[in-house]
């Protein structure tokens, strides 16, 4: 399987790369994690990239692509933590059109993780999608009785804590729920690899111009191990993210669920040990509000529970693989 991107591919990935260099900066982090708010606006700035519409057919009003680009988008959306519901709006525009254009923010829940029910983002939600194991359903969200969490994990990730779950309105069976939860984890896996990847990063340039004892703190030896280390998680994360996308698109090249599974895993431990990395480059610095190192820690936890723990998905690579032995 060759993972080189062609032409088309490195273009997307530059030009949502570009998008959200401009549009979420680092330095604007402490901001953004103050507000706590979703802005509908730069939601509706995403939807015209095609964040939403990415795997839509082009007869549809989508971009007509498939799921090796989107775990390219989705890294780089993971790489600015851009907030909201990215993943579970992008899965609801298969039946929400409104959603696909930005017109509707759609968050949602996996019954299948358990509980405690924790829905993203509910405040500013206009529809739940609820994987279930009979099926795909949408609920109003006025119809939840939630409790919002008064200081989540991730400050760019308000949360409400469901306690009473309406049935809502049935649009797929149990088919379509598996198909999302693969799609889903694979999505949050490249939301991972992009934290990764800006963590190892940042870790690097700090280390390179924050110097000590008349050098830079790069050079010293252990530090060196520290970055290179870094570097590997993350291109091994790169490579296990593009094979789920690759394997999602064409079936017949393997095993999905091992696929995603291993890209849920893979890209996870990257992303928080390349996170601990660089606050741990920062020194003391590193656990100040303003330094963004610890938005991406707080967010890669939120994402190794998303669509499934590591402890799920690690099941689910042992079983698969025990089954094939």
């Amino acid at each position: 399987m060759d993972f080189r991107l062609s032409q088309d591919q490195e273009a997307l990935r530059e030009g949502i790369r570009v998008f959200c260099a401009g549009r979420f900066p680092t330095e604007r982090l402490p901001e953004l994690g103050k507000q706590g708010t979703l802005d509908r606006e730069l939601w509706r700035e995403l939807a015209e990239m095609g964040v939403f519409s990415l795997r839509r057919p082009e007869q549809e009003g989508g971009v007509g692509l498939g799921c090796a680009e989107a775990v390219l988008v989705f890294a780089e959306l993971g790489r600015r933590l851009v907030p909201g519901p990215l993943v579970w709006t992008q899965l609801a525009a298969e039946w929400l059109p409104p959603a696909a254009s930005g017109e509707r923010v759609v968050t949602g829940l996996d019954r299948a993780n358990g509980e405690p029910h924790l829905v993203e983002h509910l405040a500013v939600a206009d529809a739940v999608l609820v994987l279930r194991q009979d099926g795909v359903h949408r609920v109003d969200p006025q119809t939840l009785r939630a409790e919002a969490v008064a200081t989540p994990l991730d400050p760019l990730t308000p949360v409400h804590h469901v306690l009473e779950l309406a049935a809502g309105e049935r649009l797929a069976g149990p088919e379509a729920a598996t198909r999302l939860r693969l799609e889903g984890a694979a999505l949050a896996a490249a939301q991972l690899l992009g934290i990764a990847e800006a963590t190892q990063e940042l870790a690097t340039a700090y280390a390179s111009q924050r110097h000590q004892f008349g050098r830079a703190i790069g050079s010293f030896q252990a530090v060196k191990h520290l970055l290179a280390d870094a570097y590997v998680r993350q291109e091994l994360a790169r490579a296990a993210v593009y094979a789920a996308g690759a394997t999602l698109d064409d079936p017949e090249v393997g095993d999905v669920a091992r696929a995603v599974s291993a890209a849920k895993l893979v890209a996870g431990e990257a992303a928080l040990a390349n996170a601990r990395t660089c606050i741990q480059v920062h020194g003391g610095m590193g656990y100040t509000w303003e330094v963004p190192a610890h938005f991406y820690l707080k967010r890669a936890w939120v994402l190794e529970n998303a669509f499934g723990t590591a402890a799920h998905h690690a099941d689910d690579v042992a079983t698969g693989l025990a089954t094939r032995a």
